[in-house]
C-alpha cells in the first residue's frame, strides 16, 4: 500500500505525485493525489470507443464541497489563471492499494472518498463515506464533464449541453452526440440542473512543461446536494458511465468484486503460498500485490478481435507489438496468466503482412501500422519463453507456419512502408533508410527521424540469430528435421558473421549499426536472449559489460547514448521537437536494465570458475538491491511510475 500522509500532500509536492486505476478495456481513471489535474489525459473516465482506442475524456473530475453554518469548505483543488483553489489544505491523507482512497476533515466530519472502476465497463464508481460528529452540514457534488479525444483539448469551447432528469439520474447529451449519452446517478439528496456553467480555463501545468496550450474550458451539467444530519454516518455512492441502469449499481458491491478479482490474481501467481503467508516479509507481500495490480493494468480487451491485448503504457499509448513483446514475461508469464498470453501472440500473429506483425493499431480506425523491423523477431523470443513455461506443443504447431513465412520473408525481402528489410550476402539482416524509424529508438518530427539507425543494427541481428535458433528447436518439435538443418546451418552463418563484423575492437563493445561506434546500449541483445549470439563465457561478452557498466548503466536504468558521444542529451524535457531530438540520445530508460540482468544471468548460467561464478552472482545482488532502492525513491518521488518506457 502506498499512502500520503498530509505533510506530504503540501501542494508542490502533491502535484507531482500521480495515480491510476483502469477498467481492462483500455478506459482508466487518473489524477493527482489531491484530486488536481495537471494533464490534459487526466479524468475521472476516459473512456475508449473503440476498446481499446478512441479513448475520450467524459467525466474530468468532480468537485466536492462542504457547508457548515453558512460556511463553504473546498475538498477540491483546481488551477486556473494564476489562482489554485485550497480543498487540498482539508485533504489528511491519500493511500493507494487496490484503489484509491482520499481522507477529508472538516471540522468534525471525516469523508473518505473512494474510487474504482467497473472491470470490462466505461463506468466509473465513487463511494463516499460520511462521518458527522458535528453539526448539520451539506455536501455538494459538481461533476465537471468533457468530450474530447483524449489527446486534444478544448480551447475556447463552448458546450451544447441537453439533460433528461429522472429523479437523481441525469442523462446528458453533449455537443449533440445523441448515440452516445453520459449518464450519472447519486443514491441520495437531490441533483440540481446548470444551464451555461462553465468551468473556464482549467489549467494543466505538465501540458505547458510539455510545450502544449495549457488550458482548456469545461461544463459543469449541475449539481448533486446531500444533506448530513449532526452526529451521523452516511454512504453517498455516485456513477457515471457510458451505459445505461446506473441506477441499479451497487457501488460496494463493485469495489468488492474488485478488490476479489485482483486477489485471485495474487494467489493464481502463486508467487507465495498463502497457507504460509505468516513466513514472508511485509514489504515482500505488498511488493507481489503492488506488481500484480501494475501488471494486470496493461492486460486489455479487444473486443473486435475477441482476444487480450496489452497497453504500451499510460496515458498515452494504445498497444504496440514491440512494447507487448519486450515485457511479455514479465507481465503474463511469470504471474502465470498463460491464457492471457497466448491470446496476445494470437493477437501479435492474427494481422503478420509480408512476415511483418504490426507495430500497433491506428487509435481511430484500429488500422494495422507495421513500422517496425524488429517486432516480428521479438515475437519468437516471446513465444519460445511461453513454450518453455507451458510446454504447449500443440500451440507451437499450429502457429509453426506462421513463423516460417516471418523467416521467409526476412531472408527474401520486405519493402512494406519503406522498411527496407533482406538477408545480405554476409548472412546479415540490413533494414530502414535514412528517413525510417522501425528500431525501438524510433523518434521522429514529422518526416525527420532522429536515429534512423538504418543498415546492420546489432539487436536486429542478434533478434534474427536467436529467431533461427528457435525455429531449429521448433522444427524438431513440429518434426521436419530437414527444415532444422536448413535453420541450424543459417544460424551458424549468421553468427560467425556477427562475431567478425559487430565488434569494435577500439572500443571492445559492438557496433550500434555496421560502421557506427557510438555506445548504446542495444549490443546487450547479444547476451541477453535466450540464444545469445555472442557467447556468454567469452572475453567479447566481458569487454561489452565492462563497456555497458562504465558508460551506460545507473540504479535507474541504461543511458541510451553515452555521455560525450554526438548529440548527447542529459535530460528529457521541453516542447516536442526537443523531447523527440532528446529520446534516445541519452536519458535513461528502465525496461533496459532487463537485457542488462538477463546478460549477466547468461553469463552465471557458462561461468567456468566458482570464482567467476561468485563475481557474477555478487553484480547480480548488488544490481537487485540497487534497482529496487532506486526504484522505491522513484515512486516516493513520482507517486507512480505508469509505464516502462518513462525517462528518469
Amino acid at each position: 500500500m502506498k499512502k500520503f500522509e498530509k505533510e506530504e500532500l503540501r501542494i508542490e509536492k502533491a502535484l507531482k505525485k500521480e495515480w491510476l486505476i483502469t477498467n481492462g478495456i483500455g478506459g482508466y481513471a487518473s489524477s493527482t493525489v489531491i484530486g488536481c489535474n495537471t494533464r490534459k489525459y487526466h479524468g475521472l473516465l476516459v473512456a475508449p470507443f473503440a476498446p481499446p482506442g478512441r479513448r475520450k475524456v467524459i467525466l474530468s473530475k468532480i468537485d466536492e464541497s462542504l457547508q457548515i453554518e453558512g460556511k463553504n469548505y473546498n475538498l477540491y483543488t483546481n488551477i486556473s489563471n494564476n489562482y489554485i483553489s485550497d480543498g487540498y489544505k482539508n485533504l489528511e491523507s491519500f493511500e493507494k492499494d487496490y484503489i484509491p482512497i482520499f481522507t477529508y476533515k472538516v471540522k468534525d466530519i471525516e469523508i473518505k472518498k473512494l474510487i474504482c472502476m467497473e472491470y470490462g465497463k466505461n463506468t466509473v464508481c465513487i463511494l463516499y463515506k460520511v462521518k458527522n460528529n458535528g453539526k448539520d452540514a451539506k455536501l455538494t457534488l459538481a461533476p465537471i464533464v468533457n468530450y474530447r479525444d483524449f489527446h486534444q483539448m478544448n480551447t475556447n469551447h463552448t458546450f451544447e449541453l441537453k439533460q433528461t432528469i429522472t429523479k437523481n439520474k441525469a442523462v446528458i447529451i453533449i455537443d449533440n452526440q445523441a448515440e452516445n449519452p453520459v449518464y450519472m446517478n447519486l443514491n441520495d439528496g437531490k441533483y440540481i440542473m446548470h444551464v451555461g456553467d462553465m468551468f473556464n480555463n482549467m489549467y494543466y501545468i505538465e501540458e505547458e512543461k510539455r510545450g502544449f496550450y495549457p488550458e482548456e474550458n469545461l461544463a459543469v451539467p449541475g449539481r448533486y446536494e446531500v444533506e448530513i444530519p449532526e452526529n451521523s454516518e452516511k454512504e453517498i455512492e455516485y456513477v457515471c458511465s457510458l451505459e445505461d441502469n446506473i441506477e441499479e449499481i451497487n457501488v460496494k458491491q463493485i469495489i468488492n468484486n474488485e478488490i476479489i478479482r485482483i486477489r485471485k490474481l495474487v494467489l493464481a501467481s502463486k508467487l507465495y503460498d498463502i497457507k504460509a503467508e505468516a513466513k514472508y516479509e511485509e514489504k515482500y507481500k505488498n511488493f507481489l500485490q503492488e506488481y500484480i495490480i501494475a501488471a494486470d493494468n496493461f492486460v486489455v480487451y479487444r473486443p473486435s478481435f475477441r482476444l487480450h491485448t496489452l497497453i504500451a503504457g499510460y496515458p498515452w499509448f494504445l498497444d504496440w507489438a514491440r512494447d507487448s513483446l519486450i515485457s511479455f514475461e514479465g507481465l503474463l508469464l511469470v504471474p502465470r496468466r498463460y491464457e492471457i498470453a497466448k491470446e496476445v501472440l494470437l493477437t501479435l500473429i492474427r494481422d503478420i503482412k509480408y512476415g511483418l506483425v504490426p507495430n500497433g493499431y491506428s487509435g481511430f480506425d484500429l488500422r494495422p501500422l507495421y513500422n517496425s523491423a524488429d517486432s516480428s523477431l521479438l515475437l519468437f523470443e516471446a513465444i519460445y519463453k511461453y513454450y518453455k513455461y507451458t510446454n504447449d506443443t500443440v500451440f507451437i504447431k499450429g502457429i509453426y507456419s506462421r513463423l516460417k513465412t516471418i523467416i521467409k520473408s526476412y531472408k527474401e525481402g520486405i519493402d512494406i512502408d519503406n522498411n527496407n528489410i533482406y538477408l545480405d550476402d554476409d548472412y546479415l539482416i540490413v533494414s530502414g533508410t535514412p528517413e525510417t524509424q522501425n528500431t525501438w529508438m524510433d523518434a521522429k518530427y514529422g518526416e525527420f527521424a532522429f536515429t534512423p539507425r538504418n543498415g546492420k543494427a546489432v539487436e536486429i541481428n542478434a533478434l534474427w540469430y536467436n529467431a533461427l535458433k528457435v525455429m531449429q528447436e521448433f522444427s524438431g518439435i513440429c518434426e521436419t528435421k530437414e527444415e532444422a538443418n536448413i535453420y541450424k546451418e543459417m544460424a551458424e552463418d549468421t553468427k560467425i558473421s556477427f562475431n567478425n563484423k559487430f565488434y569494435n575492437k577500439r572500443r571492445k563493445c559492438l557496433y550500434d549499426v555496421i560502421g557506427d561506434g557510438k555506445i548504446r546500449p542495444n549490443q546487450l541483445f547479444s547476451l541477453s536472449l535466450t540464444f545469445p549470439v555472442i557467447e556468454p563465457d567469452s572475453e567479447v561478452a566481458e569487454n561489452i559489460i565492462n563497456v555497458v557498466e562504465k558508460k551506460l548503466l545507473t540504479d535507474y536504468g541504461l543511458r541510451t547514448l553515452a555521455k560525450g558521444e554526438k548529440n548527447y542529451v542529459e535530460i528529457y524535457e521541453g516542447d516536442p521537437f526537443k523531447r523527440d531530438a532528446s529520446y534516445h540520445q541519452g536519458p535513461v530508460w528502465p525496461w533496459l536494465l532487463g537485457l542488462y540482468y538477463n546478460a549477466l544471468k547468461n553469463m552465471l548460467n557458462v561461468a567456468k570458475t566458482k570464482t567467476k561464478k561468485q563475481e557474477l552472482m555478487e553484480k547480480i545482488e548488488k544490481f537487485c538491491e540497487n534497482t529496487e532502492e532506486a526504484f522505491k525513491e522513484a515512486m516516493d518521488r513520482d507517486g507512480v511510475i505508469r509505464k516502462h518506457r518513462r525517462n528518469i
